[in-house]
């Protein structure tokens, strides 16, 4: 995949993107993660890349010259010439969820727009972005964290990214319940002894009891994931008795 980052902030971007997966992803070369700052394809200069807001009212709006110029430095202007999705990153946008990353996943090259002040002249939303994506329902200082937050969500869903792809499909929200609590060495810690079910090698009884302690932490987190989980019958057994207990 290749990814392609528009901003105004790019020292953001160095650190983040140099350790854990996300580097070993890039020297794999499985993705490929390219900066563009904006501010390089501004017109004046003092690389303007923002005005005041035609109307009045507090705060600054993003030009879209500087942006249109920075989409067309690293693949075709324009959304009949994109291969992949162009995505801006806004408060305002749709909230990423695992179904979103598995989608993206899919796709072999994305643009993300690092949004910023009080948003980007709706012109250029209009003509060149395909979606716009929010990581949740709070303001943030600009995109830049956001767009972080979708990269390493993507990324490790990318075949050959993680090693253990048994330990995606466990993930939280993968199948639509939270996941199932983990414990490791040593077996007893500050008096605390971990589940006797672990240590039975009864595969079959440890596979049931993950699946109960997921669904009783998705009821008791998050219980309006339950309704669109695809709960079997057994699932829905198992939620009785947690019910009942």
């Amino acid at each position: 995949m290749k990814i392609d980052l528009l901003t105004l902030f790019p020292e953001m971007f160095v650190s983040p993107l140099q350790f854990s997966l996300l580097k070993k992803a890039q020297e794999k070369k499985l993705v490929e993660i390219n900066i563009v700052n904006i501010r390089d394809f501004t017109l004046d200069k003092h690389k303007t890349a923002d005005d005041s807001p035609f109307g009045g009212g507090s705060g600054m709006v993003m030009k879209a010259e500087p942006l249109i110029m920075a989409l067309g430095s690293s693949l075709p202007a324009g959304k009949a010439g994109v291969k992949g999705q162009v995505i801006l990153m806004t408060p305002s946008g749709k909230k990423i969820d695992q179904e979103t990353a598995k989608r993206l996943a899919r796709e072999k090259h994305l643009t993300i727009i690092c949004g910023h002040y009080e948003g980007v002249d709706q012109r250029f939303v209009d003509k060149y972005v395909d979606e716009e994506l929010s990581i949740g329902d709070y303001v943030l200082t600009g995109g830049e964290l956001p767009a972080l937050v979708l990269i390493d969500a993507v990324c490790r869903l990318i075949p050959g990214v993680v090693k253990e792809a048994d330990s995606i499909v466990n993930d939280s929200f993968y199948n639509g319940l939270l996941d199932y609590p983990s414990y490791t060495r040593p077996e007893e810690f500050e008096g605390i002894k971990i589940p006797e079910v672990l240590k039975s090698g009864n595969h079959r009884e440890i596979a049931r009891w993950r699946r109960k302690e997921a669904l009783k932490r998705t009821l008791l987190n998050r219980p309006e994931l339950l309704a669109s989980a695809g709960l079997k019958e057994e699932d829905k057994k198992l939620l009785e008795e947690l019910i009942l207990e």
